[in-house]
């Protein structure tokens, strides 16, 4: 009996995705958990595995297909000797440059063949649209890849990311960087089409804003232990380094176990309590900001929490993070403070009721005991969604992260 590929998911804010490419060809035999696919969600790139083991029988969905809508039928999976049911219409039309191509023939030996650099695109007319899926366009701008200086080996011509890979391996980002640099005529302006991932920030970000009651706390701490503590651990250390945050996100993490009640996320129907201490941590990416998840911070030491955030964020700007690996957490930490930002205050990320925002360790002059002196502080602020958690306790849980990051060596326990 034939299966029915669709579109899952993937996302708790997902409803529709771009599906990049098919890792399967028709007539392919699969197993089930098979990957099949590769599909950009708002967040990441994912890999769809098949539902069922049989013959790939038919694809609906063309590879590069932008706006493929979920639950929608995106292929075929029948049994051997069984006719895949007729195509009908995609859930969502492809761009006009991923109409189906033919299957390219499999390399000698049974190998699949390994991406090749074409030669230079011919040159374009002005103004003619460059095809190239999401990915590929994002991996060009990390690379530095002018995308009108390749000939794409994806549909009709569309450039998709091996050939990217395949640029940057052969040494032509040379072209884009001069593209760039080049002076840009008076009156000028280039428009970047929304990501998936943009598109979803400013729509929850939006809300959360509307929505949201936020209140906010501030807070200053003298953090010349912390810094003497991690100079004093980098120094024994051969390969890893610590960072202020790896230190900030262990100190949320105690002071939510502390204070649970900021532990907390907002719905219609109850405020939810969580029984894990899961902190999120904001990186940075081109495609915008995603929150990759420390899962139970508070029994991780700094070193485990530094690999993992680490691992996290570097999956994040490649666009490989899991589902599970960007969704849920309770809090949130947003640090500017390696830009020099002094104090901030940032939107809470629903249903999360709390987000820190942690500025810049700098030497201020302080009051001790009645005389002027330096140190150096570090301003955080606490947005607080006022329906899940009351202003004490806010000051509460600032006040137990407070305690930790000036006596660090708590920390370390």
């Amino acid at each position: 009996m034939a299966t029915e590929i669709k579109l899952p998911a993937l996302a708790p804010s997902m409803t529709e995705g771009n599906l990049v490419r098919w890792l399967k060809q028709e007539g392919d035999a699969v197993a089930a958990g098979d990957v099949l696919a590769e599909v950009e969600t708002d967040k990441a790139l994912v890999e769809l595995e098949a539902p069922a083991a049989g013959v790939l029988g038919r694809i609906v969905v063309p590879a590069g297909s932008n706006g493929v809508k979920v639950d929608a039928v995106i292929g075929w999976i029948v049994q051997a000797g069984e006719a895949a049911p007729a195509a009908g219409v995609p859930a969502a039309a492809p761009s006009a440059a991923a109409a189906p191509a033919p299957t390219p023939a499999p390399a000698p030996g049974g190998a699949a063949s390994a991406p090749t650099l074409a030669a230079p695109a011919p040159a374009r007319a002005a103004g003619e649209r460059i095809f190239a899926s999401p990915l590929a366009r994002r991996l060009g701008e990390q690379g530095g890849i002018a995308l009108d200086t390749l000939r794409g080996s994806g549909p009709h011509g569309r450039v998709v990311r091996v050939d990217i890979e395949a640029a940057i391996a052969a040494g032509r980002a040379a072209p884009a960087a001069a593209a760039i640099a080049a002076p840009q005529p008076a009156g000028g302006y280039t428009d970047t089409p929304h990501s998936s991932t943009r598109r979803v920030i400013a729509q929850r970000l939006t809300e959360a804003k509307q929505q949201v009651p936020h209140f906010y706390l501030t807070i200053d701490c003298r953090i010349d232990r912390l810094l003497a503590l991690r100079a004093e651990a980098n120094a024994a250390l051969d390969d890893a380094k610590l960072s202020v945050n790896d230190f900030v996100v262990r100190a949320v993490a105690l002071a939510l176990q502390r204070v649970p009640a900021a532990n907390a996320s907002w719905s219609d129907a109850a405020i939810r309590q969580w029984h894990d201490v899961d902190v999120s941590v904001a990186v940075a990416t081109p495609a915008g900001l995603i929150t990759p998840v420390v899962r139970n911070a508070d029994r991780k030491s700094v070193g485990a929490i530094s690999a993992e955030v680490k691992a996290l964020a570097g999956r994040a700007r490649e666009g490989r993070l899991k589902p599970q690996e960007y969704q849920g957490g309770g809090f949130t930490i947003s640090n500017l403070g390696m830009y020099g930002i002094r104090e901030f205050a940032a939107i809470i990320n629903p249903p999360q009721a709390c987000i820190l925002a942690v500025g810049a360790g700098e030497q201020r002059a302080v009051v001790v005991d009645g005389a002027l002196a330096v140190a150096t502080l570090m301003t955080c602020t606490l947005s607080v969604d006022h329906r899940v958690v009351d202003g004490a306790v806010g000051a509460e849980f600032l006040a137990a992260f407070k305690k930790l990051i000036e006596q660090p060596v708590a920390l370390l326990v």
